[in-house]
């Protein structure tokens, strides 16, 4: 095995290749906020209950915000359409909520530690988001279930940089 190989050694490469694999990956990141989203249209009151705990007003107008982004965005992960669209609304949403409800600056003690924690778990998703907005580039089969690409070179930063939208489609 190449140590100084930017690639992945080939039972991992073989391992993460699995047909399906790459569907419920964007599943599982997208998860937290499909369940989300339903608990918050299920439990309206309560939504609107936490958005004016954090400050956010007219608090309707921010639940109804955040069910239909998580709701959406992590149905457009999830069927691998529009990625860019709902993961771009997530992560907005998500560092909203990461601001409003982490902020350990302002804590002390227990509350500061789990706040920090909060934080960079909210960051984390921030980034698996822009992650998968990537991945979504990379040219897959024409049914949002498969994950087989048409090559088996994936497209390196500098050939995506290259080809326009256009190209990619």
């Amino acid at each position: 095995m190449n140590l100084t190989s930017a690639r992945n050694p080939r039972w991992v490469s073989a391992l993460v290749a699995r047909p399906g694999l790459l569907m419920l990956a964007r599943t599982g990141l997208a998860s937290a906020y499909l369940i989300g989203g339903l608990d918050k249209l299920w439990h309206f009151e309560a939504a609107m209950q936490e958005q004016a705990h954090f400050g956010l007003h007219p608090a309707g107008l921010w639940a109804t915000l955040a069910v239909v982004i998580e709701l959406t965005g992590s149905l457009s992960i999830i069927f691998n359409r529009g990625t860019w669209l709902g993961a771009g609304a997530l992560g907005c949403l998500t560092l909203v909520a990461m601001l409003v409800a982490n902020d350990f600056w302002n804590l002390t003690g227990q509350a500061r530690f789990m706040a920090l924690n909060g934080f960079f778990e909210h960051l984390g998703l921030i980034s698996a988001l822009i992650l998968v907005t990537r991945l979504s580039d990379i040219r897959l089969s024409d049914t949002p279930f498969s994950d087989t690409p048409f090559s088996d070179t994936p497209l390196s930063d500098t050939q995506l940089s290259e080809t326009s939208p256009r190209e990619r489609a």
